[in-house]
Order: C-alpha cells, then structure tokens, then sequence
C-alpha cells in the first residue's frame, strides 16, 4: 500500500485554480480603476470639471470592496499572515502597486509559499 504525499512547493488546487484567478482579476481591474480614477482627480482639480469624479469614483469604490473581499478569500485559503493581507490590501490603494502586488501574489501563491 503506498501513501501519497502532495508537495509542500506548489499551491492547493482549490487555491490555484478559483481563489487565485478571482483575485488576479480583481487586482488588475482595481489597478486600472486606480489609474482612471487618477485622471478623473486631474480633470476635478486640474480644469475644474467634478461630473467625471462624481461618476467614476463610486464605481472605483465598489471596485476596491470586491478587491478586498476576494483578497481575504486567498489570504483565508492560503493562509497569510495578518501582515501580509494587510500589505497586499493597501496595494490596492496606490496607483501601479496593485499590478506588481498581482505579480508577486501570483509567483509565491503558485510556488506555495506565504505571504
């Protein structure tokens, strides 16, 4: 009788497959909502148009809740740190952060390691 032992190197199907994807898209549609919403600042203050801010920054909001939802998701199947989640949470608040925080979630979660 043989036993089957997973590799303590590679992430969980369950993360890589649904949990993972969700949050790649999730952090890249919240790294371009980041930037439109940097444009729409600039059209506000820069030439004195509000009415693009008052329409785009309530979407980029429901944009970064489902963010931070779906990246509790992984953090809770992946098991991250506290720290971790935090950082990876505040990476989506920063403009281009979020692309290179997607990156670096992505390799590590693939290769099974922490966050």
């Amino acid at each position: 009788m043989t036993t089957r032992t997973e590799s303590s190197g590679s992430a969980s199907p369950a993360v890589e497959g649904g949990a993972l994807r969700r949050f790649r898209a999730a952090a890249i549609t919240t790294g371009f909502g980041l930037l439109g919403l940097v444009v729409v600042m600039i059209v506000r203050y820069g030439f004195g148009n509000a009415t693009p801010s008052a329409v785009w920054s309530p979407i980029h909001g429901v944009i970064y809740m489902v963010y931070m939802a779906l990246t509790i998701d992984l953090a809770i199947k992946a098991r991250w740190s506290i720290v971790g989640t935090l950082l990876v949470l505040l990476a989506g608040c920063v403009p281009v952060v979020s692309f290179v925080a997607e990156h670096r979630v992505t390799k590590r979660v693939r290769a099974g390691l922490r966050i």
